[in-house]
């Protein structure tokens, strides 16, 4: 027997978030909250999908899922600042009125594109399935595609990674009680305290005890509140041997001629 059998259903939507850090939240349509599946899903009844497209062979799926935020662990603050952005999930019809009837699976994969107007959010489902839209081969570049420090990269990053505290913020800027050292320009800025915990942004300059960032974070930023800064790198070959004597891992082709070639006199 099915859920969806019979002329009257008690259907309701479930869904199950996780972000990247691990925090997550799970929300049902009911006024009322649904157990399934040995996990709690809190009514949400603002949340409903706005489009849902279901494909039986390898096409990548989409839909899009909008509402009112109402719960108190999906903020609008955390939508808007990105904290969402990546996050897997997954929706399931469930019977409310008899939790033995196995659930019917309706989407699954990751949000993407997030936007926030007022009280009420929208967000693009993307399957599983979207991944196989990447591209198969990395095209030529002359600097480094990896990121630093990871399993292409593998430049070990255990103590290149300072904590320090913002004593003063002017704009892009943060001012901090200790030394902002060269070798943290593109690298990042996380956020350990105050209300942009979790958040970053890139570095784009250091210098005494000066920091900038690319994007500064969107909450207040407050006097005492305590940031980590990581070594960055600039993806140049130089960079890579000088630096971090990391040429056998190093994924670029500085030496193969670029369509600047074609712009050089005579």
């Amino acid at each position: 027997m099915s859920i969806a059998d019979g002329q009257v259903t008690s259907l309701a939507l479930c869904w199950r978030v996780e972000r990247r850090d691990g925090a997550g939240c799970a929300l049902t349509s009911a006024s009322t909250a649904v157990e399934h599946d040995g996990v709690r899903f809190e009514a949400a009844p603002g949340m409903m999908p706005a489009a849902i497209v279901r494909k039986s062979g390898i096409e990548t799926g989409s839909g899009e899922v909008a509402g009112a935020v109402t719960s108190a662990a999906l903020s609008a603050g955390d939508l808007a600042a990105g904290r969402w952005d990546g996050a897997a999930m997954s929706l399931v019809a469930v019977d409310w009125d008899d939790f033995a009837l196995p659930g019917i699976a309706l989407a699954g994969g990751e949000i993407g594109e997030v936007s926030v107007a007022g009280d009420e959010f929208s967000a693009e489902l993307r399957g599983a399935a979207a991944k196989l839209a990447a591209p198969v081969c990395p095209a030529t570049s002359p600097t480094c595609r990896a990121s630093f420090g990871d399993a292409r990269c593998r430049v070990d990053l255990a103590g290149r990674t300072v904590r320090a505290t913002v004593v003063a913020s002017d704009g892009d800027a943060l001012t901090i009680d200790g030394v902002a050292e060269a070798r943290f320009v593109f690298g990042r800025l996380r956020w350990l305290s105050g209300v942009n915990t979790g958040l970053s942004s890139v570095i784009w300059a250091a210098g005494g005890a000066v920091v900038r960032v690319r994007e500064m974070a969107p909450g207040a930023v407050r006097v005492g509140d305590r940031v980590a800064l990581r070594e960055g790198c600039d993806k140049r070959l130089v960079t890579c041997a000088g630096r971090f004597q990391n040429v056998a891992n190093f994924r670029g082709e500085p030496h193969v001629p670029g369509n600047d070639l074609l712009t050089r006199g005579a």
